[in-house]
């Protein structure tokens, strides 16, 4: 079995924010099976589907909000005893240019606070997750009040493209693994 973690933070105020980028993946990942509907369990929304080899994914997305992540993520892993090599956590990234992706295997947070609760929660840094760019904050504006304003009218074609290909990059995960979606995706501007 497999996890696939989505971060934002619940409720239509957030919908469309850079910080739910996220739940934004899972639901264009979600959107490609038929007759999903979620199920709330693990203090989040989860659909179980079925990989090419007939192996069960989960995705999920915590409703606990950002900061408190890790909570459902545990309960998840801990219910199913998945391993944590077969955990993806998908999430925005200030650090990288609009719309750019990058898979790492492990590492720290880099700042941001859902997978830095993830990490402490499951106690271990070696969590793969796949981030996915939304640029740095215009002069004047501080990072919390940015990931959290929705994108521009501007930003929608681009963004609209980039959550189509996160999702083929998270299918390729489930289906190939993290050393391999590093090396196609990772390289890619």
């Amino acid at each position: 079995m497999k996890l696939v973690v989505g971060l934002g933070n619940p409720g239509v105020k957030y919908r469309q924010t850079r910080h739910n980028v996220g739940y934004l993946v899972l639901s264009e990942l979600v959107s490609r099976y038929s007759g999903c509907s979620p199920k709330s369990k693990f203090h989040g929304d989860f659909v179980d589907v079925r990989d090419k080899k007939g192996d069960t994914v989960l995705l999920l997305c915590p409703t606990t909000y950002m900061n408190r992540s890790g909570l459902s993520v545990a309960e998840a892993v801990r219910f199913y005893k998945i391993p944590l090599e077969n955990v993806l956590i998908v999430c925005d990234d200030l650090n990288l240019p609009f719309t750019k992706l990058r898979f790492r295997s492990e590492g720290s947070s880099g700042g941001q606070k859902g997978l830095a609760d993830i990490l402490q929660t499951l106690g271990t840094e070696k969590i793969s997750r796949l981030r996915f760019g939304i640029g740095e904050p215009p002069a004047r504006i501080d990072a919390a009040d940015y990931v959290l304003m929705n994108f521009t009218e501007k930003e929608q074609p681009n963004l609209l493209i980039a959550l189509k290909e996160s999702a083929d990059a998270v299918q390729y995960w489930i289906d190939c693994g993290i050393i391999e979606s590093m090396n196609k995706y990772n390289g890619k501007s």
